[in-house]
């Protein structure tokens, strides 16, 4: 779709549509000579801008993932594109990526922000935060998700005992065709859920379904071409539909999460924490009676956090986890090693976090499932906190910069069939499982995921529970060579709309 068509399938109908035209006009006169002042030579390359449209014209704005591989291969690694009149630097491939996320952590360590993401969270929380706010509060999310059992035997318990609740739903089918969206999605938010909150939430709970439903939309939504318009182009705000709605779901969603507070706040006993809110409101008010000026534990840290923690922690490791399911049902030979591999070494008895050196090729498959559906090709955007010289290139301070995650993981110098799915990446010549610098699915250096543990842990005891108990296989009628890969469009890439049949193995 051109940005022609995008401007006009996407913007909401209006009678001052014609004024709209008239400013993007007036702009494009105005910033006619912005890129005439381009420094030359020491900066990154990349293709020549028009004025205001910078490259868009050059861009898949539903995939741009695609097109800015395709652009890394014309001029290398470290390269310029321009999203309107915003320049953003690209990194592309395991090794520019890694060396400046973590060799050149400091620099290249600070939050993009972006138009919606300040909407969103107006600067708190802690995904699109930066500064003395942002650390605190990773720094205490962190230490508050190791303490409520992340990596931990805690933890395990809590996903053992919700894998039990997702294989009854899947039972409940009786080996007929549905879609797996809802009842994964609603196991993950529960880990998440049950570590902020301290308890989980059935899956009828109508505010639960409402408030996974919305974190899944929004996080969608904000990878449309339409809200890739509004980053690029702040003055179409009021004409952007998406935007809209995902205003309006992260107003229902503050109004849950304040609701939830609230009740935990009223039952609060300093002697016993249940969760994350437990202790955040704790050292909030150790904070106030301290009279601490300038506290970072205030209300609106709290719900973005909170709600930060839920959506990251639903949307990913959900999408993962079906992506490793419709895998299953397109390669059944596959589907038979992991199988095969279970039934030797765990028999009918759970499986448990410490199984996972005891089973090479189940655990070669889960990776091979991150690698493969890269589902953030590209990371949420980067700043240069200083200028910075990189790979003999010049970046400003201030500058955008997009880790291109898709590159790494599918990296042709890293990857021996990097296209395709080839549980074989992650095993050596006597079927051990080796690991891989280039295994990057959870970004790296500062803004790495926080709960890179949990999300592991998560896919290792949902994955091979399920196998366990389920054979996995395309609706009636369809094979497995007309299963769709093709990714739905979003911020993260979901699997296209699919059902799958889950057969009983008992």
């Amino acid at each position: 779709m051109s940005l022609v068509e995008d401007l006009g399938f996407f913007l909401s109908p209006s009678p001052t549509t014609l004024l709209g035209a008239a400013v993007f006009l007036l702009l494009l006169y105005l910033f006619s000579s912005s890129f005439s002042s381009q420094e030359k030579g020491t900066e990154p390359p990349g293709p020549k801008p028009l004025p205001l449209l910078g490259n868009l014209l050059q861009l898949d704005l539903k995939r741009p993932h695609h097109t800015l591989c395709e652009l890394s291969k014309k001029y290398g690694s470290v390269f310029t594109v321009y999203f309107g009149p915003n320049k953003v630097v690209v990194l592309a491939g395991y090794k520019a990526v890694k060396q400046a996320l973590v060799n050149h952590a400091e620099e290249f360590g600070d939050r993009g922000i972006t138009p919606l993401s300040h909407d969103i969270n107006q600067g708190h929380g802690i995904l699109f935060a930066n500064g003395d706010s942002w650390k605190e509060m990773r720094r205490f999310a962190l230490t508050n998700l190791r303490d409520f059992g992340m990596g931990k035997r805690a933890a395990e318990e809590k996903i053992i005992e919700e894998c039990h609740h997702l294989m009854k739903v899947f039972a409940e089918h009786e080996g007929n065709a549905f879609d797996t969206t809802c009842p994964v999605n609603y196991a993950t938010s529960n880990i998440i859920s049950s570590i902020v909150y301290g308890s989980r939430f059935e899956y009828t709970d109508p505010r639960f379904k409402c408030m996974v439903n919305r974190a899944n939309e929004t996080i969608r939504i904000s990878g449309s071409a339409p809200i890739q318009l509004y980053n690029t182009f702040p003055w179409l705000a009021n004409w952007i539909k998406s935007r809209k709605l995902i205003l309006k779901n992260v107003e229902k969603n503050i109004l849950d999460v304040r609701d939830l507070v609230k009740h935990l706040k009223e039952t609060l006993n300093p002697q016993m924490c249940r969760g994350f809110v437990d202790s955040f409101l704790i050292r909030k008010q150790k904070e106030e009676d301290s009279c601490v000026m300038d506290s970072h534990y205030h209300e609106k840290n709290l719900i973005f956090t909170v709600s930060n923690l839920f959506a990251a922690g639903t949307d990913t490791t959900g999408t993962t986890l079906r992506w490793g399911l419709l895998f299953m049902a397109k390669y059944p030979q596959v589907q038979d090693q992991v199988q095969e591999e279970l039934s030797r070494v765990i028999g009918s008895r759970q499986v448990r976090v410490e199984d996972r050196k005891n089973l090479p090729y189940t655990d070669a498959v889960i990776h091979e499932t991150q690698r493969l559906a890269n589902i953030v090709p590209i990371s949420i955007p980067h700043i240069t906190s200083r200028d910075v010289t990189f790979q003999g290139y010049f970046i400003r301070k201030g500058t955008i910069v997009y880790p291109l995650l898709m590159s790494v993981l599918h990296d042709e110098s890293e990857w021996e069939s990097p296209h395709t799915f080839n549980p074989g990446h992650f095993l050596n010549e006597h079927g051990k499982f080796v690991t891989k610098d280039a295994f990057m699915p959870f970004s790296a250096g500062r803004r790495v995921c926080l709960g890179e543990s949990l999300a592991k842990m998560e896919l290792f005891l949902f994955f091979t529970s399920l196998l366990q108990h389920f054979r996995f296989t395309p609706p009636p009628g369809v094979t497995e060579d007309e299963l769709d890969l093709t990714p739905a469009v979003g911020f993260t890439l979901n699997p296209s709309p699919h059902q799958l049949c889950a057969v009983s193995q008992f």
